[in-house]
């Protein structure tokens, strides 16, 4: 698996850790204040619900897991099922913030929504792009 591969995979890991541990374990805190620097992303969205928070924590954690099994064995099927699993979640989560800018008030918060969601589509279709391409190994 190449540099570029890893390092992507190991983003993906660090993405979903970060949230997964975050959302799973303080559904609250994860509520109220991610993603953190003094920004709300999520309870602009509706009422509070432990138990949806901790099943998005609970699903960002296992697709961390996936992809830390796929840097430590660095296969191309699990590169592969690693990348397919974050699109899979991502690209209609991606989709629903796009629709939905109006919640956020400012525009520090638009953006950085965008960007941090885009990349969590770009990261895992070049990785599935270099895979599919034979250029992970």
């Amino acid at each position: 698996m190449n540099t570029r591969v890893r390092a992507s995979l190991w983003f993906l890991v660090v993405s979903g850790g970060v949230v997964g541990v975050w959302a799973l374990f303080f559904p609250q805190a994860f509520y109220d204040s991610f993603p953190g620097l003094g920004l709300s992303w999520v309870s602009v969205d509706g009422p509070f619900n432990e138990h949806l928070v901790r099943d998005v924590g609970g699903g960002y954690l296992s697709l961390a897991v996936v992809t830390l099994v796929a840097v430590v064995y660095r296969t191309r099927e699990l590169a592969l099922a690693a990348a397919l699993g974050w699109l899979v979640a991502q690209l209609p989560h991606f989709s629903y913030h796009m629709y939905h800018l109006d919640m956020y008030p400012a525009l520090i918060d638009k953006i950085g929504n965008m960007v941090t969601l885009a990349l969590l589509v770009l990261v895992p279709a070049y990785v599935l792009a270099q895979t599919l391409r034979g250029n992970s190994g």
